[in-house]
């Protein structure tokens, strides 16, 4: 071993460990908190001397147990993760050794601990209660799906994103958020802003209940290249002071400099492969603005922007690439191209005439780099369930 391998190693034994002890942290919070929230809501009902304390007893209890970070409304907080998630208990309870990420021993001694904190009578009802609960409070999954869902959640979530899924009344809205972050893992920024724009709502609900959760499962998992497509896409954290003044050079910079949120806004599965990708058709050079590998639907996804309303040519352009992809690039084994136009606006009419008879999976998408009001957001959103 030489100096370099020396170091080398400290460093990746550091990094190794350091991840795993953030993510132990991280789950002892949540954990704590939860069983924080479980013994106030039993106290609440079933304390021999709740009546003593009545409205005050969150703010009298900080002040008695005067621990850092659980302060009258951050208990106020715990008690709500337990009532948003009181299935937490159903993995306790039935949780396959096998399959747990933590090891037997600590899983039996989490079970033991978590039920040593309550009385012996609420034990005995609590299973009971919340295989009520859970039966009503989702379509997404059954009881088994449930269970493996709340252990990836409960091991993998940190308890930042808890603060803002127990913020969603809609059961089903809460499971979609969940997914979305089991697999996205946005930072606690990124969640609060997918959240903040209403992207449960804008990937599209339909009377049709049973379809509306599997289109919203389809667009976190994508199965074909429509589920890449959103007829809107909301690029505010580029932060243009100017909006009406952008050239394509500038769009495309601040797209690769926010290449992370740009990402996370297009969804799932996005892997950045190039910028101004130049090809050669015939003895012409031409450049595409972004390319992307989608690593679930194994395919190419080429991304043209324009800083001005659909053009019929910009579809052209775009369809051209993509046979170019299809014929020149795409390897045997991978699903044909899949084109996405942005553009600021579009005449419905004009793109259901320009795109007709095109056999590419060609999409056009308008795009705002400023967030628009909660109101005209919440308008949107309507207008866009009417329409479907």
């Amino acid at each position: 071993m030489n100096f370099s391998t020396l170091a080398n190693t400290i460093l990746q034994t550091h990094s190794t460990l350091q991840q795993s002890a953030s993510k132990a942290v991280n789950l002892h919070l949540t954990l704590r908190n939860w069983i924080t929230g479980l013994n106030i809501v039993e106290y609440e009902q079933h304390g021999s001397d709740r009546a003593e304390y009545g409205k005050k007893l969150l703010e009298k209890l900080a002040k008695k147990i005067a621990i850092k970070g659980l302060s009258a409304p951050e208990l106020s907080r715990c008690r709500q993760f337990y009532r948003t998630y009181p299935e937490f208990l159903l993995l306790i309870t039935h949780i396959d050794s096998k399959r747990s990420h933590l090891k037997k021993e600590e899983t039996v001694g989490l079970h033991q601990h978590i039920l040593g904190t309550v009385s012996q009578r609420f034990q005995q009802i609590l299973p009971t209660r919340i295989l009520e609960t859970a039966s009503q409070k989702s379509d997404f999954f059954d009881q088994n799906e449930l269970i493996k869902h709340i252990e990836k959640l409960l091991l993998t979530t940190p308890y930042s994103h808890f603060t803002e899924l127990i913020k969603i009344e809609d059961p089903n809205k809460r499971r979609f958020y969940e997914l979305l972050v089991l697999n996205t893992t946005p930072s606690h920024r990124d969640f609060r802003r997918q959240i903040k724009t209403l992207s449960y709502e804008r990937l599209g609900l339909s009377q049709n209940k049973e379809l509306a959760l599997q289109q919203l499962k389809s667009k976190i998992i994508p199965v074909n290249s429509k589920d890449l497509y959103k007829s809107h896409y909301f690029l505010d954290f580029l932060d243009f002071r100017n909006p009406g003044l952008i050239e394509e050079s500038e769009l495309e910079e601040a797209v690769l400099t926010h290449l992370k949120d740009f990402i996370l806004e297009l969804g799932h599965g996005f892997c950045f492969e190039a910028r101004q990708k130049r090809i050669l058709i015939g003895d012409e050079y031409y450049f595409i603005d972004l390319v992307f590998y989608h690593r679930l639907l194994k395919c190419h996804v080429l991304i043209d922007l324009k800083v001005n309303e659909f053009r019929h040519a910009d579809a052209s352009q775009l369809n051209t690439y993509l046979n170019y992809y299809k014929s020149e690039i795409m390897p045997p084994e991978d699903n044909p191209p899949v084109g996405i136009l942005l553009v600021t606006d579009k005449n419905d009419t004009l793109v259901e005439y320009a795109t007709s008879g095109i056999d590419n999976a060609l999409f056009i998408s308008k795009y705002m780099v400023q967030l628009p009001s909660k109101k005209q957001l919440e308008d949107f959103v309507r207008n866009e369930l009417k329409n479907m």
